[in-house]
């Protein structure tokens, strides 16, 4: 059992980017992140912070961003409960929400990758530095800030980074390096006793003596990232062991309860998350005592960047969430742990969240949601519908043969007709419950682009083949009933 972890700080991630609650449900997520054991809060609010003057470009546009009073009140409703923020706020990859405004176009690295800044314009460095100090602003009680810095693609491919590459001796790791270290020294100017942190991915590849070489110790910790159910614990050791000779002992670890399994996932698998967070307790008691573990970050990913789909809106995840920070307190998923999450959430069956609309018992803010989308989710994945034009009736008698010719079996027809608007029906009923119950915890916008990205694509070819039916049968003159 392990003492590291189970001791320093767990702060669940906030990715405000994809399904913003509304404030109300948002300050109930809170108070529970408080009661299932969070210290802290990581909160990458993006384009839902009030940027203000050049910056208000930056704001999303399908609905309002949270205004300065409810930020005050979130800060407010984590204080209450002893919990500290530390804002997340990209400043090199990930900047889609930026760079995607014709406003800012020419501070992209490459005109067509939306999420890199081009480190070599003096514009790129104000707007950082203004996004920086906005937020912080408004957050004058954090003492801490994390400056994103991971995935920051097709750096070094821009005309001006290949002019400054082509002198002896530089490299893309270099040039990445004094960007960030252009933007810590920045912030620290305001803020001296501001702690930093970042994303470590763009460090791995690097020696320990490059690091060092760079300046970059003593201004910015960094924050290991890995999601995997099988983490390599040996790597990872190994990895922290490699900052430490470079000089930064003071390391991060960012595990994750929800949004990392695929791109497009709508119910969080509990297991996957428990798994990554018990590999993290192994490396965590394999760690030598030089390196000072600052805190955990339970990652919770809303969409994988600006421009992609929603991952598991938040009700889903949280059996996950309860059992992967349990996990963490009790130094794994003990039957203590397990305890807890049911007297918490009220739930039966916390460690299998994919059937947790028929063995549940449940109260925690967002339950029903929960279980809804499960049931929605299972309809939506049923082979009756994912495959029903691979059915006897469709692939028999209704191929594109049979409709190029006009030979189809109206009887037929008529049978694969009446099959899919009842598929269709029972979908559009769970819809509309699932509708119902996410426009209480989420605005209009998010309800529309959730159904339209998860629901619309899967029947749409149902769609079709209904249309195609109707065609048929009304040119064959069997059939003067409209269906929409």
């Amino acid at each position: 059992m392990d003492l590291s972890l189970r001791s320093c700080k767990k702060f669940v991630h906030l990715d405000l980017k994809g399904a913003p609650p509304r404030i109300g449900y948002l300050i109930e997520l809170i108070q529970l992140f408080a009661d299932l054991g969070a210290n802290g809060l990581l909160i990458e609010y993006e384009d839902m912070f009030p940027y203000e003057g050049e910056l208000k470009v930056l704001q999303s546009t399908t609905q309002p961003p949270y205004s300065r009073e409810e930020i005050v009140s979130i800060q407010d409703a984590a204080n209450s409960r002893g919990l500290e923020i530390i804002p997340l706020v990209q400043t090199f990859g990930h900047l889609e929400f930026v760079l995607k405004h014709e406003v800012f176009r020419d501070l992209r690295e490459l005109d067509y990758c939306l999420g890199t800044l081009n480190p070599h314009r003096d514009g790129g460095d104000r707007l950082v530095q203004d996004m920086l100090q906005q937020i912080m602003k408004l957050h004058p009680k954090s003492t801490s800030l994390h400056i994103g810095a991971d995935e920051v693609y097709m750096l070094g491919l821009g005309d001006e980074s290949k002019q400054w590459l082509s002198v002896p001796g530089r490299s893309v790791h270099q040039l990445f390096l004094s960007h960030v270290i252009k933007v810590a020294k920045g912030i620290q100017e305001s803020s001296p006793n501001l702690k930093l942190i970042m994303w470590d991915d763009m460090l791995r590849s690097m020696s320990p003596e490059t690091i060092k070489e760079s300046g970059l110790v003593g201004l910015v910790q960094p924050m290991l990232w890995d999601y995997s159910p099988t983490l390599d614990v040996d790597n990872t050791v190994m990895l922290m062991e490699r900052y430490t000779s470079a000089g930064m002992s003071q390391q991060w670890a960012a595990s994750s309860f929800k949004g990392s399994t695929t791109v497009h996932t709508c119910v969080t698998s509990t297991q996957r998350h428990v798994d990554n967070h018990l590999q993290w307790l192994k490396v965590a008691s394999s760690l030598s005592a030089d390196i000072e573990l600052q805190g955990i970050a339970l990652t919770g990913w809303q969409r994988y960047d600006h421009l992609s789909v929603l991952c598991e809106l938040m009700p889903v995840g949280l059996p996950s969430l309860a059992s992967c920070l349990q996990t963490l307190v009790h130094g794994g998923f003990t039957e203590e742990a397990q305890k807890k999450v049911v007297k918490t959430l009220g739930t039966v069956d916390v460690g299998d969240t994919e059937r947790l609309s028929s063995r549940t018992s449940c109260s925690f803010a967002g339950a029903k949601l929960a279980e809804l989308i499960v049931k929605l989710t299972s309809l939506l994945e049923s082979t009756e519908l994912r495959h029903f034009q691979n059915n006897m009736f469709v692939r028999g008698w209704f191929t594109p043969y049979h409709k190029q010719k006009k030979t189809v079996s109206p009887l037929i027809a008529q049978q694969i007709k009446t099959q899919a608007k009842m598929i269709l029906d029972a979908v559009e009923s769970q819809v509309q419950e699932v509708r119902g119950e996410m426009c209480l915890l989420y605005l209009d916008s998010t309800v529309q682009e959730w159904v339209v990205q998860h629901v619309t694509p899967v029947l749409e070819p149902l769609h079709n083949l209904l249309r195609d039916t109707e065609n048929v049968l009304n040119e064959m003159g069997l059939c003067t009933e409209s269906i929409s």
